[in-house]
């Protein structure tokens, strides 16, 4: 009989769900090990930013090579870090130059979550001598790595705008007042009688730059506001900067700010208050007087503190017609004490300011000024809305020492 013959057996073929070994027995990946979290580890997490690295007010060329960059940083990073900063000149054509930046810290420690930063640009040529036009940008480093920075423009320039007859003699104006930020509520009368008086002081050449942080009511206004139509004032809004905690209304970024905005503007440069009053005792005149401190950058000015309450009791004066200091008479008499100055700079050797004076200068600086230039401060005054004669005195304290809130006047 003839064999059969079968075909060899077939491989088993496996379904989905069988497996040659037990599947506890395979393995398909090593498995990914979670660590047990350490309690003693401790995450921190940031979440938004408690100050800008750099807060921007104004750019400004400062002559044709120099340029100044004025605005707020946050205070702890250049009290304990070391931040910086780097120049950069982009032109229209394409091309640019760059230069190392130099920074200044005007505001003496008094700031608070900000500080004033002012940041001097010198080139060594001018970057703009074609006159095409321009930017100024700026990189400000985090701290000592070149890695970290934000980049801004500060100051742009048009082609043709550049000016070199901007940067010397004859400037526009004699004197410039840079005032401090106007804040709280201000007497409109005493804002009249102050600027008539110092328009009157300082000549029909002269400019008054004032500073409104919230202290321009209506009525302040109304009371400037011909001295604006007549050029001989600029108000310029500044309350934006309460949104920074700054050192009193940011008065020291405010100080610098018209000091490199203005700076080809004007032989001299005073910074005082709206409640102070400048004199020239014996004669003298402002321009003898300024031309005898030619040689000097900058000269300060002593203090007379006056009463803002005291008033003589003469039935024979009409005192509601009378400007404020005309009746306010009596003078603070404590000697041997030292006093806030306030002053005057020539504006083309600062690099930067303070209220009181100026560390960042080319040249000498003069204190003994009294027999020349003084100024008496009304403190206070400035926010008494009503009459500010309201202690009145016999005439008899003329020539007696006046005890009031336990301060002599005389």
């Amino acid at each position: 009989m003839r064999k059969e013959v079968h075909p060899p057996p077939l491989p088993k073929m496996l379904s989905c769900f069988e497996t040659k070994t037990p599947l506890a027995a395979q393995k398909y990946s090593t498995p990914k090990t979670i660590p047990t979290p350490d309690p003693n580890f401790r995450a921190f997490r940031p979440v938004g930013n408690a100050a800008a690295l750099f807060v921007l007010m104004g750019g400004y060329r400062g002559g044709p090579r120099t340029f100044a960059v004025v605005g707020l940083a946050s205070k702890p990073i250049h009290v304990y870090g070391r931040p910086w900063y780097k120049c950069e000149w982009i032109s229209n054509n394409g091309s640019s130059i760059r230069a190392i930046a130099y920074k200044m810290l005007p505001d003496w420690g008094y700031g608070r979550v900000y500080t004033v930063v002012v940041v001097n640009c010198t080139f060594p040529v001018n970057p703009n001598q074609d006159n095409i036009g321009g930017k100024l940008t700026i990189n400000a480093y985090y701290g000592q790595s070149p890695r970290k920075y934000e980049k801004f423009t500060a100051l742009e320039e048009a082609p043709g705008s550049y000016n070199e007859s901007k940067y010397h003699p004859p400037y526009q104006y004699d004197y410039l007042y840079c005032g401090s930020s106007l804040y709280g509520n201000l007497s409109a009368a005493r804002i009249r009688e102050w600027m008539a008086y110092h328009a009157w002081f300082f000549g029909p050449k002269s400019h008054f730059v004032f500073h409104d942080a919230g202290g321009v009511s209506a009525e302040v206004r109304a009371a400037l506001e011909p001295w604006v139509r007549a050029g001989r004032a600029t108000v310029q809004d500044i309350k934006g900067q309460a949104e920074f905690d700054g050192y009193y209304y940011n008065q020291f970024l405010v100080v610098n700010d018209c000091l490199h905005r203005y700076r080809q503007s004007a032989n001299w440069t005073f910074y005082f208050d709206v409640d102070e009053y400048i004199y020239l005792p014996d004669g003298n005149t402002l321009e003898s007087v300024l031309n005898e401190f030619s040689d000097y950058t900058q000269f300060t000015i002593e203090q007379n503190p006056m009463s803002s309450v005291l008033c003589f009791n003469d039935s024979t004066q009409d005192y509601s017609r009378q400007w404020g200091f005309e009746k306010l008479l009596f003078r603070d008499s404590r000697t041997g004490m030292r006093r806030d100055r306030k002053y005057a700079i020539q504006a083309k050797n600062a690099y930067a300011t303070g209220v009181h004076m100026s560390e960042n200068v080319v040249g000498k600086t003069l204190h003994k000024t009294e027999t020349k230039i003084r100024y008496y401060h009304y403190h206070n005054s400035i926010s008494v809305l009503g009459e500010p004669c309201r202690e009145f005195l016999p005439l008899s304290a003329k020539n007696n020492v006046t005890w009031y809130d336990k301060l002599p006047f005389l």
